[in-house]
């Protein structure tokens, strides 16, 4: 028996800069998490993972699976989380803009 579908966001990384980005609904990618679209239905994820692999932007897109939140969807996993945080290595990026 196959395992029911959890919903879905596009990730990916931005070309030029190689931060974190998540395919909006609009068909733009935004740099936080909580503007992703979430994707309930496994045919439509399947499809928005095809416009997120086309993108001229974007390299390495991939589904991550995520959960609905109070202000836009919410990362399940680890390692989803942390991408949202932005580099490690140094301050820089999203963490840069945070202590500002």
């Amino acid at each position: 028996m196959s395992r029911a579908f959890t919903p879905k966001i596009v990730t990916a990384n931005d070309l030029t800069s190689g931060d974190v980005i998540y395919l909006t609904a609009t068909d733009t990618w935004s740099p936080h998490h909580a503007q992703a679209e979430l994707i309930e239905d496994e045919a439509h994820a399947q499809l928005r993972l095809l416009d997120g692999k086309r993108a001229k932007a974007a390299v390495g897109a991939y589904l991550a699976d995520a959960r609905r939140g109070d202000h836009g969807p919410e990362p399940v996993h680890f390692r989803e989380a942390f991408r949202t945080r932005g580099p490690s290595n140094y301050h820089h990026g999203k963490q840069e803009a945070e202590n500002v």
